[in-house]
């Protein structure tokens, strides 16, 4: 199995959780994976742990990646870490998945120069955004970061403290006033593929605003994505 190509133009194409198509979801092997390939970026989702450490991990438990269901917030980074994840096929055998830290999943994308799309998740404070924001800094990675999140308000803190940061607003649907509170927040945005059209795509470019879709892994309709002239499609497979 491999990735699947599309004729992509000038879209950049981003790794969803990793290569996640094909390997275990938000885990050192996806993020690999992508590096391997022609992806532009890696995006994973960032939650804290009781002990302030930051993983890799788009629930708030484990219990559709592992057979331990833990809750990411309520156990210290050591225990997290002790969880063999099962693969993609539900087995255990691959001993070398676990939940990564946000430093390992920075460094594999220095070292492959993809650009890190971090999502900030709704149990992160103002006060770990910062945090996350000193650790990318640190990793002389940060100006290779892009941040989303669905949340207004987490968005609304990058701004505050990286006035000229990238920052894509995480939305499903599109509805009338978006571009406008787009333009005013200074956001860019990361919307579900389905509710785009190449009006919409032209109005928001019209405001100045970069366009980016999720989770699209139909060749077809990341094709017609690419017509309306979005700028960035996050995938599982695609490449």
């Amino acid at each position: 199995m491999n990735t699947i190509k599309i004729e992509k133009k000038q879209v950049r194409m981003v790794a969803h959780r990793g290569l996640s198509g094909l390997e275990k979801e938000n885990t050192c092997a996806a993020f690999i994976a992508a590096g391997n390939r022609s992806h532009f970026g890696i995006e994973t989702d960032i939650r804290p742990t009781l002990d302030g450490r930051y993983v890799c991990m788009h629930d708030n438990h484990t219990a559709r990646v592992a057979v331990d269901d833990l809750q990411i917030d309520r156990c210290t980074f050591d225990t997290l870490r002790s969880l063999i994840l099962t693969g993609k096929d539900g087995s255990k055998q691959r001993v070398d998945l676990h939940i990564p830290t946000l430093e390992e999943y920075l460094d594999i994308c220095r070292r492959y120069e993809k650009t890190s799309v971090l999502e900030l998740k709704d149990t992160l404070t103002a006060a770990d955004i910062e945090k996350i924001i000193g650790i990318a800094r640190n990793f002389g990675w940060l100006e290779h970061v892009i941040f989303i999140s669905f949340s207004l308000e987490a968005m609304q803190t990058v701004r505050r403290l990286l006035p000229d940061q990238p920052c894509q607003y995480l939305v499903e649907q599109y509805t009338d006033d978006l571009p406008e509170l787009l333009q005013r927040e200074k956001l860019d945005l990361d919307i579900g593929y389905p509710a785009l059209t190449a009006q919409r795509v032209q109005e928001l470019h019209a405001r100045g605003i970069v366009v980016n879709c999720w989770t699209c892994d139909d060749p077809a309709a990341a094709a017609a994505l690419v017509e309306m002239g979005v700028d960035y499609i996050t995938s599982n497979i695609l490449e």
